[in-house]
């Protein structure tokens, strides 16, 4: 495990101590996609790449997603702390290729464009009928986490009053300077361009701003979801062709913030995610006169590039001009038990800062 790991941990931990000492806890899962390249006579038994995540002690297992060779690990709800989930992740993404590759899977694809993935064309008018047109269709890969708060009863904070809306303002304020955490290749922001530049507004899903609601790239959970379903329904019984009927619907139960703007990657840092989540969590919490009026409400246009262009301040140079990271980091920290070893003259929400930024450096060439 390497420095930035050990304390991203060790910062997660005292994070969920302080949500802990104020009679609540922080509920956090993750949905990664990704894709495989295989050969023409090879299938992939999803029910053996999960027995080895259960093997592996993961929490989480895979199932098939919409496009052809699209596979989508998804978080069990065990129980587990936010720590946990963040190691869930971090090793999923380094064994999903091994596990693949045992049933002669080629290549697994954990990046945010898998371009030419597909083929196909929505019939006009049509959500989910294609016309004959056989167009390449590019894949866009997200990483997307799912927030919630319960206090002690297991009562989930989401369900009435304003907490739900306060935690989604959270989120949507931090998410620009921020982005460099759910945003960590170039690749990155051409998913965010792909309907646009690429005419797959009507076949692509996938988020291009920083938006609220129910709907949004930021999106608020509770009895409906995205595409207008009732959320937290539970089927209960199937017949003999394993057909639903008869389920309950609890949607307290999953009432959540879905942050769907994360991008697949190999560079993907689910630790620093963690944290960023949290800290949105202790935000929400502890500002109970925040402000939640979202009409007409700009949060600035994400970043284009990692890098900053002749109009805009890339993700790097928006992470690195913004203290709220660190600064929320050191604010809570000194309300816990945290205490790790630390000469280096920086508190250690600047040191996980610095830490971070280290893999966008450019290398020094020496002559």
């Amino acid at each position: 495990m390497n420095s930035l790991h050990r304390l991203a941990e060790a910062i997660i931990l005292s994070l969920q101590e302080y949500i802990n000492q104020r009679g609540f806890r922080a509920l956090i899962h993750f949905e990664l996609e990704g894709c495989y390249q295989k050969p023409a006579n090879k299938t992939v038994d999803y029910k053996r790449v999960n027995k080895e995540l259960l093997s592996l002690g993961i929490d989480g297992e895979v199932v098939a997603e919409f496009w052809s060779n699209q596979w989508e690990y998804v978080s069990l709800f065990n129980g587990q702390s936010p720590l946990k989930e963040a190691q869930n992740l971090h090793r999923a993404i380094y064994f999903l290729p091994k596990i693949f590759a045992e049933q002669g899977i080629s290549k697994t694809l954990i990046k945010p464009v898998v371009w030419a993935g597909d083929q196909g064309k929505l019939a006009l008018g049509c959500k989910n009928i294609f016309s004959g047109d056989n167009r390449s269709v590019h894949i866009p890969n997200a990483i997307q986490i799912n927030v919630s708060v319960q206090d002690l009863l297991g009562n989930n904070l989401l369900v009435s009053g304003n907490f739900g809306e306060r935690l989604q303002q959270c989120f949507l304020h931090t998410s620009l300077a921020n982005s460099l955490i759910y945003l960590p290749e170039e690749e990155a922001f051409e998913r965010l361009v792909l309907k646009s530049k690429y005419g797959l507004a009507e076949e692509l899903c996938s988020p291009v701003d920083i938006s609220g609601g129910h709907q949004g790239s930021i999106a608020l959970y509770r009895d409906i979801g995205k595409h207008n379903q009732e959320m937290g329904v539970e089927p209960l019984l199937y017949d003999d062709k394993n057909n639903v009927i008869l389920s309950q619907r609890n949607w307290h139960k999953t009432a959540r913030i879905e942050h769907r703007l994360g991008a697949s990657s190999e560079h993907y840092n689910p630790y620093l995610n963690v944290v960023f989540a949290l800290l949105n969590v202790i935000d929400a919490l502890d500002d109970v006169n925040m402000s939640i009026s979202q009409q007409n409400k700009d949060y600035g246009q994400l970043p284009s590039s990692l890098h900053d262009t002749a109009s805009n301040l890339g993700a790097i140079s928006l992470f690195v001009k913004n203290d709220w990271f660190s600064r929320s980091i050191d604010k809570a920290l000194s309300a816990t038990s945290f205490n790790i070893e630390n000469t280096t003259g920086y508190t250690a929400g600047q040191l996980l800062q610095r830490h971070y930024l280290i893999q966008f450096q450019t290398p020094s060439i020496v002559t």
